[in-house]
């Protein structure tokens, strides 16, 4: 069916996406670690719109962002499938998957990158987000029910990241009072082998989102100061 490559940061959670998914499916593939800060040729040959990792290659044929990818994984390798079957089923996960990238992973950079009375309103606004997704999983094992997916797969960057974002940006936003079905799924995820095997060390991805809150605030600081 064509050489596989992902291009991709070992510490990047939508890459993380893309490795689950290939493994989840048994599909054989070669990791090009990306440097951000002296972008290959490779990857502004095959992403030159954003710019930006993950980028699987199939064969010639390059394929961006991790949400489209995963979506071209499930429809290329039938094994293991991802997403419902269901149309109605099916819709509702990607709706997920974008509210996901669209609104709940920003408010988290939002509350890790401010500081002071703004980081406090932040953190509010972030667990209002991560309260709509508590909904979702409530008296579940999994997003689509008892077998791992599509969403799970979304969300897994809550199994690690999250707590790495908490880290780098001294926070506290998830924890078992407020958020018991989404700990227990934390918890029902990260014990599935192909998951749990393909996580990356903390303590890089704290230093990766460290690295980025940095960068952001030196951005910031000019402008606050006009």
């Amino acid at each position: 069916m064509g050489e596989v490559k992902l291009i991709g940061v070992d510490a990047s959670f939508p890459c993380a996406r893309i490795i689950w998914a290939l493994k989840l499916k048994g599909v054989e593939y070669e990791f090009i670690e990306e440097d951000l800060l002296n972008k290959s040729s490779l990857l502004l040959k095959t992403n030159p719109v954003h710019k930006k990792v993950p980028v699987l290659i199939h064969g010639t044929n390059p394929i961006a962002e991790s949400l489209v990818i995963l979506e071209y994984i499930d429809e290329v390798w039938k094994t293991c499938p991802l997403l419902p079957v269901d149309p109605y089923e099916r819709s509702v996960a990607r709706f997920w998957a974008k509210f996901v990238d669209e609104k709940c992973v920003p408010s988290v950079w939002e509350a890790a990158r401010l500081e002071g009375d703004k980081k406090e309103a932040a953190i509010v606004s972030a667990k209002q987000t991560l309260q709509l997704v508590e909904k979702q999983i409530e008296g579940k094992r999994f997003f689509g029910g008892e077998q791992l997916g599509y969403l799970d797969i979304v969300m897994g960057w809550m199994c690690l990241w999250l707590g790495a974002m908490e880290e780098a940006g001294g926070m506290k936003l998830l924890d078992s009072e407020e958020f018991p079905s989404l700990c227990e799924w934390i918890l029902n995820f990260t014990m599935v082998p192909t998951i749990h095997e393909s996580l990356p060390p903390k303590q890089n991805v704290v230093k990766y989102f460290q690295f980025g809150l940095n960068y952001m605030r030196s951005l910031a600081a000019p402008n606050a100061q006009n």
